[in-house]
């Protein structure tokens, strides 16, 4: 299946045959202290600079509703961020991950994204759209 937005995600993660847990991990928009006239320029624009995790949260696909409601309870504990990492995390024999298996990958997930290595998720801008990084 192509998940063309967060409602395809869910649907997925919704019909997968073991319990799912999706992982997520709110990211904001910094520029580098050392950054050039010209990054700078560009960060003002919305363009560039370094994705850094801001808080991570993990839910079951039941617990989810529509992208806008995951938004406005992301702005409690996460105003800032620009983008956000889902990964999904499979049970096993019918039981939902357990919490240690969930903070393991959570960490996992943000230590990728601080190194820039975000190939393994999906990103969503604040709208919902899913993002490509090149």
């Amino acid at each position: 299946m192509e998940i063309a937005n967060f409602a395809d995600l869910l649907q997925a993660a919704r019909a997968q045959p073991e319990p799912q847990r999706l992982l997520f991990v709110f990211a904001q928009a910094e520029l580098p202290e050392d950054a050039t006239p010209e990054q700078r320029a560009n960060f003002e624009q919305g363009h560039g600079g370094a994705l850094v995790p801001l808080t991570t949260v993990d839910k079951s696909p039941g617990e989810l509703g529509t992208f806008e409601q995951l938004v406005a309870e992301a702005a409690s504990y996460a105003p800032g961020w620009v983008v956000v990492f889902v990964a999904g995390l499979s049970g096993e024999g019918g039981s939902a991950p357990g919490l240690a298996q969930i903070e393991r990958s959570l960490e996992r997930m943000v230590e990728s994204i601080k190194a820039g290595r975000f190939g393994a998720y999906l990103p969503f801008d604040r709208q919902g759209a899913p993002l490509l990084f090149e």
